[in-house]
């Protein structure tokens, strides 16, 4: 019981570096009996699969349905944040391959895959997804489609009686609750996953695309450390770093190991209750992130397709790049929507520069041997970013209402919210 207790005044963060660093010390010291517990991964991430869209679903019909009239939320802002921070991630990846131009090994390794046939069919493919069967929605994870439910449902029942709202309300606190439970076993589910990733993957089959991947991870991380920074600051006028660190930190470890923004889900949405934000802004904003907000899908997209430019000889000039930046962009945006995410998106901006559909594929091929880090990565950027646009916004309007904040400071979950508002 002492252990436990000293166990659980260690924050979480620490307690997931502590499962990092003993993961990576059993990989590599006893690999054959260490594989044994992968399972404590597998559990972790597919328990937050499983409760990801039921906490979505009662969380959004009940911040809707006891949404009071006159109150505003920023999801304009939001949105406009993900889309500028998707496109300049694009724009990013676009200048970098310019000036560090990368050549690749063509590999196969992708065939049998469908990858869409134009912009129109990834933009047909996420409109469909909306008015998906919510039963269905529920189980493939489909958050456009379980936010689309949510909203019609939870504007369904503003005018229902108190009593319904009050149920309603009950059940959504359930949920984060069962939420709290499972991350807390998030050091020991980090710690399967590392284990899996090691005895699974290793690295040396990474070696090959040093280069590729150096290039990749460097504009993630630029993104990560200077871009996005930079239009927190624009936006606040405050040093940006403190959120930038804590989201990173909070959200983006988890989401490293994951690989997974949908399992990213709960990690966030207990990270804006943790920053006091508004609850009716970023049940809505957060799931809706996991789906178009996806700067580092953008920079995938962007490389990639350069890459293999590279490797052919063909020359790019300034506007097909640019409107390679725009279609990464607005293709990076509907990546969920379509089975493969953002590496099935490679073919359709080869398409841009005339690269053949069979080279495009041996690309995807690439892709998914260096995926076991250029994935975590995007994940960890991706999720992060939800969670860093949406408190920007907040943090503005907040600042134009005459507010005082603390840019990143924490609050007590339990803490009313009245007085969250204060911060």
């Amino acid at each position: 019981m002492n252990v436990l207790k000293m166990w659980n005044r260690i924050s979480l963060v620490k307690q997931i570096l502590i499962g990092l660093a003993l993961g990576v010390a059993l990989a590599v010291a006893i690999p054959e009996t260490a594989a044994s517990l992968t399972i404590f991964g597998t559990l972790f991430v597919g328990a937050l699969k499983a409760i990801a869209p039921v906490l979505v679903l009662f969380l959004v019909i009940a911040s809707i349905a006891q949404h009071k009239k006159g109150q505003q939320t920023n999801m304009k802002s939001i949105v406009f944040l993900y889309l500028l921070g998707t496109f300049v991630a694009a724009l990013v990846a676009v200048i970098a391959s310019f000036i560090f131009p990368v050549s690749i090994a063509l590999t196969q390794g992708a065939e049998g895959l469908e990858p869409p046939g134009n912009a129109i069919e990834v933009i047909k493919t996420l409109v469909l997804n909306v008015v998906d069967n919510p039963v269905n929605a529920l189980v493939n994870g489909n958050y456009i489609g379980i936010l689309a439910w949510a909203v019609v449902l939870g504007l369904a029942l503003r005018n229902a009686a108190d009593t319904t709202k009050t149920v309603i309300a009950n059940v959504s606190d359930a949920v984060a609750k069962i939420v709290g439970w499972i991350i807390k076993f998030a050091p020991l589910g980090i710690m399967g996953l590392v284990i899996e990733s090691i005895t699974t993957n290793g690295l040396s089959s990474l070696l090959g695309y040093g280069k590729l991947l150096a290039l990749l991870i460097g504009c993630m991380v630029f993104l990560a450390l200077v871009v996005n920074p930079l239009i927190v600051f624009i936006n606040i006028r405050r040093n940006p770093y403190p959120l930038v660190f804590k989201c990173l930190r909070e959200s983006g470890i988890t989401a490293f190991f994951t690989r997974s923004s949908a399992a990213n889900i709960p990690v966030n949405m207990t990270l804006c209750e943790k920053l006091g934000l508004d609850k009716d802004t970023y049940s809505v904003s957060i799931p809706l992130g996991a789906t178009v907000n996806m700067a580092g899908a953008a920079i995938t997209i962007s490389v990639l397709t350069l890459a293999a430019v590279n490797t052919l000889g063909i020359q790019v000039d300034i506007p097909t790049a640019i409107m390679l930046s725009v279609l990464a962009a607005v293709s990076a945006c509907g990546a969920s929507g379509v089975a493969g995410g953002s590496l099935l998106l490679i073919p359709l901006a080869c398409s841009l520069f005339g690269v053949p559909a069979d080279v495009a594929m041996q690309v995807v091929g690439v892709g998914f041997i260096i995926g076991v880090l250029q994935d975590s990565f995007e994940t960890a950027l991706n999720s992060s970013t939800d969670v860093l646009f949406t408190a920007t916004a907040e943090y503005k309007k907040r600042l134009k209402e005459g507010d005082e904040v603390v840019v990143g400071k924490f609050f007590e979950i339990n803490k009313p919210s009245e007085d969250l508002a204060k911060s």
